[in-house]
Formats: C-alpha cells, structure tokens, sequence
C-alpha cells in the first residue's frame, strides 16, 4: 500500500511532493491508525482510509464528471484524498489498560490514545503540513480544510456550506471521507 500511496503522490508531478513523502517516511504515517477506536483503528489503518478514499472519490468523479472530473484534473483528487489526513502522523501513542480477557481474566492490553503534539485543527493541520511542502490550489486547500463537514469543530460557522457551494471537491472529498469510514469502516 505504500508503494502505492507514494506513486500516486507521484505522478502529481507537484514540485515539492517527494520531501512532502520524505516528511511522511520520517512519521509513522504509514504505520498510524486511522483513529483510536472506529475507522481503521489498526496498525496501517490510516493509509488503508487514505487510499480508500481516494477511491471513492475517482467514482464520485465518474459519477458527476460535470462537477468533478471536467473541473478537477486527477492530481487534484490524489492530493485530497491521501493528505487529507496526514495531520495524524505521530498523532496516536498505544498506551496499556486492564480489560477481561476469554477467561475472564484480567490482563493488560494495548489500546490507541490521541498524543496531540500541534493543536491547529484537524483540517488546517493537514492543510498547513502540506504547504510546507507543496503549493496547493484553493480548492484543494477548501477540500481538505473541510473534509470533515459537520463533523468539525468549526463547522458551527457558516463557512463550510459556502466552501461545499463554492468548490465541488469540498462536498466530494466529505463524501468519499465517510464512504470510507462507514461504508468500508476504514
């Protein structure tokens, strides 16, 4: 899946993108979750979602060409759908707790806690890690910053509805984001 992930990144041919991939290799970024106890909460589990995602969003894309692929070139779609999360890398620590095991038995075992190390946002974060690396367009900047819909903690601001209205890729990106999550549970 890696080799995967980076050739996608790849084929952007966006300047910057192999030390955005040299920043990721030096996290744990292929090895994270992809949360602490739903979606994906495995080792691999956020390059598995990741790459999901960009999955459903090149259907979405073949489904609505007049809102996305006639609008969007492809290296839109891949830089959305793998960085949109890369504000998890070294984000989860495993820590230990008591819980029954078969026997009901107590026994010691490993569980992911969040280890919050940059409070930015979940998508600005994401959003500020990338540019540090490569340029990204408004609309790429919306998606990301707004992948998380409601579900964000700034979404009690009007913003997010008008990114959706303004820029297809944001409400795309969402879509793909919880296809992913709840339909794959990646």
């Amino acid at each position: 899946m890696k080799s995967r992930f980076t050739a996608l990144l790849l084929q952007t041919e966006r300047p910057g993108i192999e030390q955005l991939i040299t920043h990721l290799e030096g996290t744990d970024f292929f090895t994270a979750p992809a949360s602490t106890r739903h979606h994906g909460a495995h080792a691999g589990g956020l390059l598995e979602h990741s790459l999901a995602v960009y999955e459903h969003l090149l259907r979405q894309s073949a489904a609505y060409p007049e809102k996305l692929a006639n609008n969007y070139k492809r290296e839109s779609l891949i830089l959305t759908a793998l960085l949109h999360d890369i504000c998890k890398a070294d984000y989860y620590v495993v820590e230990m707790r008591n819980a029954k095991n078969e026997q009901e038995k107590w026994v010691k075992v490993p569980f992911y806690t969040v280890n919050e190390q940059l409070p930015y946002g979940h998508g600005q974060k994401s959003v500020i890690i990338a540019l540090q690396f490569i340029h990204l367009t408004p609309d790429e900047i919306a998606a990301i910053l707004w992948h998380m819909g409601g579900f964000d903690d700034q979404a009690k601001t009007h913003s997010f509805g008008k990114a959706y209205s303004m820029y297809p890729l944001c409400l795309a990106l969402h879509v793909a984001d919880m296809a992913a999550t709840y339909y794959d549970g990646i």
